[in-house]
């Protein structure tokens, strides 16, 4: 039994590392797109490309990671412990994240190209706004799908990811 607590422990214990870094690259994600909607709001014509890229590369590198590490990884975990109804959760929660991922791509291919950009600048603002709505759903949702699924199968001596609000 005891060496049944220790590989799941080294099974599950690698998980709180790969969603904290995960959750490390929400936070750099979310200093770009402040940074760029400060810019927006200052001069929206000084705003760059590079700036604009910069943000897009770590949106759509987070997204990414979410979609293909942290959420199969969840769901193997819930899996594991036979969590039915935790992966019946994951599965609403996943579906309306399906949604944010598209808007989030949309603006990625808005912006895509010099092009492209300068055609977008003026709706940028805008786009920033909608943004912004996206993500504080999509980081509830994503939040959600933490707490059912890797909190909820944590050992009690254990702390879950001190940055996931139960919600």
């Amino acid at each position: 039994m005891l060496e049944n607590c220790k590989n799941a422990q080294e099974r599950w214990g690698g998980v709180h590392q790969l969603i904290d870094r995960w959750l490390d690259e929400r936070r750099e994600m979310l200093v770009t797109f402040v940074d760029l909607k400060e810019a927006c709001d200052t001069e929206l014509e000084a705003v760059e490309k590079l700036q604009i890229d910069r943000f897009s590369e770590l949106l759509m590198d987070y997204i990414s990671a979410g979609h293909f590490e942290i959420y199969p990884q969840l769901r193997e975990e819930a899996h594991a412990f036979n969590d039915d109804e935790a992966l019946a959760i994951a599965d609403k929660l996943l579906e309306r994240l399906d949604l944010s991922t598209e808007l989030m791509l949309a603006f990625d291919a808005d912006y895509a190209t010099p092009v492209r950009c300068q055609h977008f600048l003026p709706r940028l603002p805008a786009w920033l706004d909608r943004l912004a709505r996206g993500l504080t759903e999509r980081f509830a949702l994503e939040d959600q799908l933490i707490a059912r699924l890797h909190a909820a199968h944590t050992p009690k001596g254990d702390a879950a990811p001190a940055k996931v609000k139960q919600g």
